[in-house]
């Protein structure tokens, strides 16, 4: 891992355009989002395909793809997969609070990518594929230990080691830097792309809604 001390400068301003909307959802990218709107950050190695994972989940508002948990500034693509910034590629996920939880948005966290590879996820290899998760609110830093603590025994339980995702708050890891406009959505928009989204195969039994569900009130 790169230290803040060997980091790139980066710079001031971000030098790419960012779209506007959600090319799926037609929400915003950077909000505004409806009232008591909450945001989570993961990482689960290509965002690509983690970012199509939690569009299409119910109660999500908007997600978008962007680096994460660094130093540098501002950074692009290229500098990011230099491995010199320090971020992890991460999906923003803005969700409303009563239509789902972050419990079931932390499960399908867990049980779609292999949180035991360290610096890697499958074939994409460095500390930008690292597993992460970053939470903004009490809530979800229980749901994240909880979830985490129960996935972990089910891992041993299959022998097939521990986890090694970093956990921390969002304001700990640093700011949510949206990446470029065509890694936004991007297998929307290339639906042959490349996905390397890989679980390990085991059910995270911790995580689920209430038997009732969610309250949705729009209905």
């Amino acid at each position: 891992m790169v230290t803040r001390e060997d980091a790139l400068p980066g710079r001031e301003h971000r030098p790419y355009h960012v779209p506007a909307n959600h090319a799926v959802l037609g929400t915003p990218l950077e909000g505004p989002w409806p009232e008591g709107t909450q945001r989570l950050y993961v990482a689960m190695g290509c965002f690509w395909g983690a970012e199509r994972l939690f569009w299409g989940m119910d109660g999500v508002v908007t997600t978008a793809v962007g680096y994460m948990g660094g130093y540098t500034p501002h950074p692009t693509y290229e500098e990011t997969c230099t491995a010199r910034t320090g971020h992890t590629e991460t999906v923003m996920v803005a969700y409303d609070p009563r239509r789902t939880s972050a419990e079931a948005l932390l499960k399908a966290f867990w049980e779609e990518h292999d949180p035991t590879q360290g610096n890697r996820q499958g074939n994409d290899v460095g500390t930008e594929y690292r597993s992460a998760v970053y939470w903004t609110t009490p809530e979800q830093e229980e749901a994240v230990r909880g979830t985490r603590d129960a996935f972990a025994a089910e891992l041993e339980r299959f022998r097939l080691g521990p986890i090694t995702t970093e956990a921390r708050s969002a304001r700990d890891a640093g700011p949510f830097y949206y990446a470029e406009d065509y890694h936004q959505q991007y297998l929307h928009k290339v639906p042959g792309g490349y996905c390397g989204l890989a679980g390990t195969g085991v059910s995270c039994p911790a995580g689920v809604l209430p038997a009732d569900g969610p309250v949705d009130a729009g209905r």
